[in-house]
């Protein structure tokens, strides 16, 4: 399916340079190139950026947050929330993570910082988010909502580019 990208331009150098360095300060790795093309561009209410036209990352809050084909593309190796299968039903409703249905967490992960959901099975990402605990205090289960779900697998965003 087409997706339609409204107010699409290319980002200058510059700016392409700062978000790979803000990207790579975040999550330890490269994600593109010098030589690749970063645009930013509007799928309907989201704002999204584009590398090499893939839709791999979208704007929330004025952060750059992973789109879930950026995760299957970059495959992140810190950053992550793996949740037990019992929670996948929810979370894939756009439920947000509580910290009980955690069953492995990045202990480096801080309060605030993007962070992206597997199941434990098939290690498959099913959402990105916003972490509202620390990893260490996702690890000793603390209660309460651990992640704020913000697109996940069949959500309109996802709807809209597969």
């Amino acid at each position: 399916m087409a997706v339609k990208i409204k107010n699409r331009h290319r980002l200058k150098e510059r700016d392409a340079k700062e978000l790979a360095a803000d990207l790579q300060t975040r999550f330890h790795s490269v994600f593109f190139k010098e030589k690749d093309t970063v645009d930013t561009g509007s799928v309907e209410e989201f704002t999204v950026i584009l590398v090499n036209d893939s839709i791999d990352f979208i704007m929330y809050d004025n952060k750059v947050v992973f789109a879930l084909q950026g995760i299957t593309k970059y495959q992140p190796k810190n950053n992550f929330v793996v949740i037990d299968m019992g929670a996948v039903g929810f979370i894939v409703k756009g439920a947000d993570v509580m910290a009980p249905g955690i069953t492995e967490v990045d202990p480096m992960i801080q309060k605030g910082d993007s962070v992206w959901i597997c199941d434990e099975k098939h290690r498959k990402p099913l959402a990105t988010g916003i972490a509202l605990m620390s990893g260490e205090e996702m690890k000793t289960k603390k209660p309460g909502k651990a992640v704020k779900t913000l697109h996940y697998v069949g959500d309109r965003f996802w709807m809209l580019t597969h």
